[in-house]
């Protein structure tokens, strides 16, 4: 039973991407969105991390990327864009979600 995990928060003002590491399980997806996508970006403390989280499928909302003015160039290798109709499939197909704020 998969779980999808939605951080719509900064990892840089919150712990909230810190916390949703600690409780997912493999084979779960995270879905980064609103200030959550700067959690997906390399070069950060945060991207050893999630490098250690490989069993996790890990995507961000590419609207909210590109509003803030961020590429896909920037991503973590192993991230993954989705559009809404993208989000959408996501939901329908995990079996909950779980929304971290």
């Amino acid at each position: 039973m998969a779980t999808l995990h939605t951080v719509n928060k900064s990892p840089f003002a919150t712990k909230a991407l810190q916390s949703c590491l600690a409780h997912a399980r493999d084979g779960d997806v995270i879905l980064m969105i609103e200030d959550g996508v700067y959690g997906a970006t390399a070069g950060t403390d945060l991207a050893d991390v999630l490098a250690g989280h490989s069993a996790l499928k890990i995507y961000v909302l590419e609207p909210d990327l590109q509003a803030r003015g961020l590429d896909t160039g920037r991503l973590l290798d192993g991230v993954s864009t989705v559009d809404y109709a993208g989000f959408v499939d996501l939901a329908a197909t995990t079996d909950r979600t779980m929304a971290w704020l």
